[in-house]
């Protein structure tokens, strides 16, 4: 099995991407969405750990917010309880796609949690700043605070760059993404 991850900026675009790819995608924020909506285990060990926070099954991510945005520590709080969950769900996808032949790992902490394995095939999503905080504006639930909270959790972007052996400039049009992917997957 060929796994390929998505790596890029908060917003670039890697959920599009991924998705254009036209293989099974796991996609860790729909995951911790799904974790915060029905999972019970989760909303009792953070209600345990940040009691103020979380007071109510299912987590609304108001209330995630409004933890990560009062204190530092709640975030690595948060993620130590969230990020194992995350990657025994990651574990789960992996075995139910063990006999495809390509997986896509759209997972934002990638590299930062050592997700990845050295035969990975690493994509990096280039957007320009300007399309990535329009798109950031239109989401639901934006706020610039908290994303420059979760920019400091992640590695930096040139480093990012660096170790991708594929770099996709995202123009946010299916049909120009889908080239660039064709052109890949025939690299591979």
């Amino acid at each position: 099995m060929i796994r390929i991850g998505i790596l890029g900026d908060i917003g670039s675009g890697k959920s599009f991407v991924a998705k254009n790819f036209g293989h099974p995608v796991f996609n860790a924020d729909l995951e911790v969405t799904k974790l915060y909506q029905k999972d019970k285990k989760v909303y009792n060990r953070l209600n345990r750990i940040l009691p103020h926070y979380f007071k109510k099954f299912p987590i609304s991510k108001y209330e995630v917010s409004k933890a990560i945005l009062k204190n530092n520590k709640n975030l690595k709080k948060i993620i130590k309880v969230v990020h194992l969950e995350v990657k025994k769900k990651l574990k789960f996808f992996l075995d139910k796609n063990k006999k495809k032949k390509i997986v896509i790992l759209d997972i934002p902490l990638l590299l930062e949690n050592k997700i990845n394995n050295k035969n990975d095939i690493l994509v990096f999503v280039q957007s320009r700043k300007t399309d990535i905080l329009k798109r950031l504006k239109k989401r639901k639930n934006f706020n610039e605070k908290l994303i420059k909270k979760f920019r400091t959790i992640q590695l930096p972007l040139d480093f990012k760059k660096k170790k991708a052996q594929f770099i996709i400039k995202n123009n946010f049009t299916s049909s120009a993404i889908k080239k660039k992917i064709k052109k890949i997957l025939k690299e591979i």
